[in-house]
């Protein structure tokens, strides 16, 4: 879940500055060897909210999953999932810039954590290359908009800047960046393609769940909610807390867990109704709430709790069943036994106030009409 500042930069004025800047894009687009693209849509063009990979997405999470401590309640990445990586990289006498880098790019990690939530800056860009070139511009323009010799490149330094507010911010943005670029060179694109490949059934599988049963169950909520369209990207580093930009009607983005077998396929779905509720969660939360609940952090642990609850009422209304399922998937996630009575363990594992609970509930009423 976890929605990012608010995209300034349009698809329009991203496009243009990447046509514009000067510096190239880098590694981690296509395939010039046969191999899946960086953005691979396993549906038809046309479809509602068509399921989707992104090579660069999954860079730039990778880069965030191989250097901050994972601490959430609802883990941001699959667990081991750095480990993994380390011990791949290890066997094939692979180190990158992003190894040699880590340490200082970990340091500013503790002393700004609100770096964290860039995380969602690649949803705004359809490449590696249209995003590496932006932030070129914005490294050159000191993050400054009106350093830019138009309103697109202005637009888009602004949305960078919202990420990146200071001097040691940018430095750390450049560092990470080239980092990036190197870890894709000498192993993150062979695996991510590896992968592609390996898991193509996986996606086709996810793909046929959620276009024949699960969206069309799920649609209503989604149109009533200004989520009538958007785009589903699975992504290989990501566990149960998605990523979601949202931005309309038509514009929004939800990057979910990739599963790692067809059996698995509906894991993806399960993630979809967490990150479908997030934006009535959130309000839920904030409505019943004291200010000295939410200076104290405890209203951020309430909203990943009522995230995890609220997917879990919109599944009882559309899907129950896989209720069961979802409720196992997000106890495996924060690391908790099912235990004799699945629903107890959860509703524990995942407390929130009744007032809480009883807003979800009803904001769910009122959004799906009384189906």
């Amino acid at each position: 879940m976890n929605r990012p500042i608010r995209a300034l930069a349009t698809a329009a004025a991203i496009a243009l500055v990447a046509a514009c800047a000067s510096v190239g894009g880098g590694p981690g687009g296509t395939d010039t060897n046969g191999g899946p693209t960086a953005d691979q849509t396993s549906g038809r063009p046309a479809v509602v909210w068509p399921i989707k990979v992104r090579e660069h997405v999954d860079l730039w999470l990778h880069g965030y999953a191989m250097l901050q401590e994972d601490t959430t309640f609802v883990p941001f990445f699959k667990r081991g999932y750095g480990t993994e990586m380390t011990v791949l990289k290890n066997r094939a006498n692979v180190v990158t810039q992003l190894d040699a880098n880590r340490d200082k790019l970990r340091a500013r990690l503790v002393v700004n954590p609100q770096l964290i939530n860039a995380q969602f800056v690649p949803l705004n860009f359809s490449s590696w290359a249209d995003l590496t070139q932006t932030v070129d511009l914005f490294i050159r323009s000191d993050g400054n908009p009106r350093a830019a010799s138009s309103q697109q490149q202005a637009t888009a330094i602004a949305f960078l800047a919202a990420y990146f507010q200071t001097q040691a911010d940018r430095d750390w943005l450049r560092l990470f960046v080239q980092s990036l670029s190197d870890e894709s060179t000498r192993f993150y694109h062979s695996y991510w393609l590896q992968q592609q490949r390996e898991k193509s059934n996986v996606l086709e599988l996810t793909d046929t769940l959620w276009q024949r049963t699960y969206r069309p169950r799920m649609q209503r909520f989604l149109n009533n909610t200004q989520q009538g369209q958007g785009d589903i990207l699975l992504s290989l580093p990501l566990d149960g807390e998605g990523r979601t930009q949202t931005n309309g009607t038509r514009s929004n983005i939800m990057t979910v867990s990739f599963p790692d077998r067809p059996n698995d396929a509906v894991e993806a779905i399960y993630v979809i109704a967490h990150e479908a509720v997030g934006s009535i969660a959130s309000t839920a939360v904030s409505d019943n709430i004291t200010p000295e609940q939410r200076r104290t952090g405890l209203g951020e642990r309430y909203q990943s709790a009522a995230a995890v609850r609220g997917g879990a009422l919109l599944i009882q209304r559309t899907s129950p069943e896989i209720l069961d399922g979802y409720m196992r998937y997000y106890l495996r996630s924060v690391n908790r036994p099912a235990g004799s009575n699945v629903t107890t363990t959860f509703q524990s594992t995942f407390s929130i106030p009744d007032t809480i609970r009883d807003a979800l509930n009803r904001q769910l009423d009122v959004v799906l009409g009384g189906i």
